[in-house]
C-alpha cells in the first residue's frame, strides 16, 4: 500500500443526508477510492456536510431558478493521470447516487492536487510521500 492520503469531502444540498444509512454503508467510498487509487485506505478521510437548502446550488440554464446540487471534494498526491480522476469521479458519483439519492447531473467532482508534504498525517508516520506512477 501507498503512503498517500485523501480527503473526499461530500456536500448535499438537494435532501438531507440518512446518516444512519450512510454509516452502514460508508465503507463502500473508503474501499473504492483505496482500491482505485492504490492508497493506503488508513489515510483516506471522508466528510459528508449537510448545508441544508439551497445551501450549494447551481444555475442549469442562463435563465433558469437555481437548483440545489452537490459537490464532491477531493485532496489527492499530484501526477495521477486525467483518465484515472476520471473513473474515481464516475465510482464515487454512482455511490452518492445509491447512498445519498443524488442526481448524476446535480453533481460536481472537484480534484485538487497535492504535493506529498502538504498533507501530514501523524498516526502514519507524518507527511505522504510524492505519488509514483504504478503504486500497489
Amino acid at each position: 500500500m501507498t503512503a498517500g492520503r485523501a480527503k473526499a469531502k461530500i456536500k448535499a444540498g438537494p435532501r438531507g443526508v440518512a446518516f444512519g444509512y450512510v454509516t452502514a454503508r460508508r465503507s463502500c467510498i473508503s474501499k473504492t477510492y483505496a482500491s482505485m487509487m492504490s492508497v493506503d485506505i488508513r489515510r483516506i478521510s471522508v466528510a459528508i456536510r449537510e448545508l441544508g437548502a439551497g445551501g450549494v446550488w447551481r444555475i442549469p440554464e442562463a435563465d433558469a431558478e437555481p437548483t440545489p446540487v452537490a459537490m464532491l471534494m477531493l485532496d489527492i498526491r499530484r501526477g495521477r493521470p486525467a483518465e484515472l480522476r476520471m473513473e474515481v469521479a464516475k465510482a464515487l458519483c454512482a455511490h452518492c447516487i445509491e447512498l445519498l439519492g443524488l442526481r448524476e447531473d446535480r453533481l460536481n467532482v472537484e480534484f485538487t492536487q497535492h504535493d506529498g508534504d502538504e498533507m501530514y498525517h501523524p498516526a502514519l508516520g507524518g507527511y505522504s510521500p510524492d505519488w509514483k506512477p504504478g503504486e500497489a
